[in-house]
């Protein structure tokens, strides 16, 4: 097995804004997106926040103090500086964006601000009218100039009363921003750097009129946690997404449709590539007519109208087929209720793709829109079993599997027309 351990530091700067009440959450969604993090609170920030709070989050002292003598014996703010992947300010208040941008140390923060080499991102947080201001409008143009990752801050109601922009955005898109940094970064250094990957998810929408549809339970939970994976590895993806309720994976290029044809036109359109992972509820019928108006039932003894049903493409087969535009790797999903491994390696063999993710999803599993799975992996070199997991480390353990097979240079696949090897 290929192992790949990229480094993920984060140093947590909060200075003295209101929104500082929300940098306990932005710590703890860094650190369940696998980032390890050390925490600065300036002396205004410890105003809405208090060490206390962000060490026990992170298990690591609380730097408050430029002149400390258990931190500046080994002069703490050069060592801080030093140890960090990436400094996040957040909130960055504009007092200290102002020193940040003259150059001012008269602090920890700043004089680490000073003295660091890594990377910088600030996530501005402030009233309006002191983010409007043109000596705060000049330090972000400086600060922009420097190379400072800057993360615009939201519009919307102030603690003080007043509306506009100057809110810190929400946790959720700091974390976001900070994973879109990284994963940046690993498609220079990562495994899977230079690799196109392809992958579909979620359940498709099959209109029968303006209100009504045919679907399944597919979350979208799984295809979601392959390419967070992928993009953790440094390959660049591609998501086709059926209709889910989950946010964008950071660093991913997501294409949203309804239906199997428009996620097919999208598959297409997202050729060529190295893998694909069709992880896709694709609905393998659609309603031969969609109405344009809704069916209307206007009596008790009115009879149901009639649903013909006309196949959707198959677009597992297709992407697995032998042609100048078929990926290196394609893997598809079987959803099965019963006899699920005598079902999956009939559609193994039938469909021609080189690898196959099997589940249960019967109904008691759990499986469809839960968070945990039970799959199968089969190839041309037998069928394995995993044990029961969480479907992101369903997702590390097969996207592992990938690094190993591209670093082995052995491609897994049917080229016959029968899908035997």
């Amino acid at each position: 097995m290929v192992a790949y351990s990229s480094s993920r530091t984060v140093l947590l700067i909060v200075s003295g804004s209101i929104a500082a009440y929300k940098a306990p959450e932005v710590v703890r969604q860094l650190q369940t997106a696998g980032m390890k993090v050390r925490c600065v609170l300036t002396q205004g920030g410890a105003r809405f926040v208090t060490p206390f709070t962000l060490q026990a989050l992170t298990v690591a002292p609380v730097a408050t103090d430029l002149f400390s003598l258990t931190e500046e014996h080994e002069m703490g703010h050069i060592a801080l500086s030093r140890w960090a992947d990436l400094v996040l300010v957040c909130p960055a208040s504009a007092n200290l964006l102002a020193r940040m941008a003259h150059g001012l140390a008269e602090d920890l923060a700043s004089a680490i601000l000073l003295a660091t080499s890594a990377p910088v991102m600030v996530a501005p947080a402030m009233n309006v009218r002191m983010w409007e201001h043109m000596a705060t409008r000049q330090n972000m143009d400086t600060l922009a100039a420097r190379g400072v990752m800057i993360l615009p801050p939201a519009c919307g109601p102030m603690a003080c009363g007043e509306f506009g922009p100057g809110r810190l955005p929400e946790p959720t898109d700091v974390c976001g921003a900070v994973q879109a940094f990284f994963r940046a970064r690993s498609q220079q250094d990562g495994p899977l750097a230079g690799i196109k990957v392809l992958i579909t998810a979620g359940p498709t929408h099959e209109p029968l009129d303006p209100v009504r549809y045919l679907a399944n339970r597919s979350s979208g939970k799984q295809g979601y946690a392959i390419a967070d994976s992928f993009a953790d590895m440094g390959a660049a993806v591609t998501l086709v997404s059926g209709p889910v309720s989950l946010p964008a994976p950071a660093g991913v290029t997501v294409v949203g449709c309804e239906t199997a044809q428009q996620m097919h036109e999208a598959v297409l359109a997202a050729l060529p590539c190295d893998v694909a992972v069709c992880a896709a509820a694709v609905a393998d019928w659609r309603p031969e007519t969609q109405v344009t108006q809704k069916i209307k039932k206007t009596g008790p003894n009115d009879s149901p109208p009639p649903l013909m049903l006309v196949p959707n493409p198959d677009i597992l087969a297709e992407l697995s087929a032998p042609t100048a535009l078929r990926p290196k790797l394609v893997i598809g999903f079987a959803a099965e209720t019963q006899t699920v491994l005598t079902h999956a390696r009939d559609k193994f063999h039938r469909k021609g793709c080189d690898w196959l993710v099997a589940n249960d999803v019967s109904p008691g599993t759990g499986v469809m829109g839960g968070a945990d799975n039970k799959v199968f992996l089969l190839s041309r070199n037998g069928t394995e079993e995993w044990p029961l997991m969480g479907k992101d480390e369903v997702a590390r353990r097969l996207v592992q599997r990938v690094v190993d097979w591209r670093a082995g240079g052995v491609e897994e696949r049917y080229d016959s027309e029968d899908g035997s090897s």
